[in-house]
């Protein structure tokens, strides 16, 4: 499963060895990582993070076997995933942890926690924080609160984590849907996600990758509306004219920078032609 991962279509792939693996398999799982990653005919397309355990004697257990020769720079790892962070102290803790074995790596932070969301902020100032990721199941389970569909219930919590993320420019990635057969509830959820501004959702599933991939698409007509906005913005930049009409819009700084955005995403998507800017 771990080596056919990478044709998901995912953007990241993440080898897992919290949550879903049993307390007693802890080793067997950490083995069976560090084998796939330090395979030579292992080189997916995409990006590797490995999901560590949370405390700290189980991260140094964790990390311990996957950098446990020499070689390990050859392995092919592009981040980790910390779960359960609470506080900036946490992330520093892996940091310091993974400069034990000169190695320094993005830091993907999952806030899963009431602590956590309250420190978004801060945890991610941190230099090392490349993404917050939201996890509201376990914020639930922290809360005592009720699951539901619509998610009233970890609503500000998903606002705080992505407002955290764009004041630090770290990558805000959403949480996920958990009923991996209700293809209608994911598509819904995958275009609030982007609604509220992330760049980004958590799968639980591989059959979860297309609908997400589908929502995070820039759509034809924004693709145009882009297009357009940047070629009027280069002439008036020629003119130096600050704000400019298209079609009957004015268009000002943050019409731009949401013009830069869709481009973005439909240049990860290839859905943006090669030879435009």
């Amino acid at each position: 499963m771990l080596r056919k991962s990478p044709t998901a279509g995912a953007d990241v792939i993440v080898f897992d060895l919290e949550d879903a693996v049993a307390p007693g398999r802890k080793a067997d799982a950490r083995e069976t990582v560090r084998a796939v990653l330090a395979d030579p005919a292992f080189d997916p397309d995409c990006e590797v993070c490995v999901r560590v355990n949370a405390t700290e004697s189980a991260v140094t257990a964790d990390l311990e076997a996957l950098f446990q020769t020499a070689e390990h720079d050859e392995l092919r790892f592009d981040s980790v995933m910390l779960p359960k962070v609470d506080s900036p102290g946490d992330i520093e803790g892996l940091v310091d942890e993974l400069a034990r074995y000169d190695v320094s790596l993005p830091v993907f932070a999952l806030l899963e926690s009431a602590a956590g969301v309250l420190a978004a902020p801060a945890i991610a100032a941190v230099p090392a924080t490349d993404a917050l990721v939201f996890g509201a199941e376990d914020l639930s389970a922290d809360l005592g609160a009720t699951r539901t569909a619509e998610g009233t219930e970890v609503l500000y919590a998903r606002e705080r984590i992505v407002l955290a993320a764009g004041a630090h420019d770290c990558t805000a990635i959403d949480t996920l849907v958990t009923d991996f057969g209700d293809d209608a509830q994911l598509r819904k959820d995958s275009a609030f996600s982007v609604q509220l501004g992330y760049d980004g959702k958590l799968a639980i599933h591989p059959t979860q990758v297309e609908p997400i991939n589908e929502a995070f698409t820039p759509t034809d007509e924004d693709r145009e509306w882009a297009r357009t906005v940047l070629e009027a913005k280069r002439s008036a930049d020629a003119e130096e004219r600050g704000v400019f009409e298209v079609d009957g819009e004015m268009i000002d700084a943050p019409l731009i920078a949401q013009a830069e955005r869709i481009r973005s995403r439909a240049v990860a998507a290839e859905q943006w032609p090669a030879n435009r800017q």
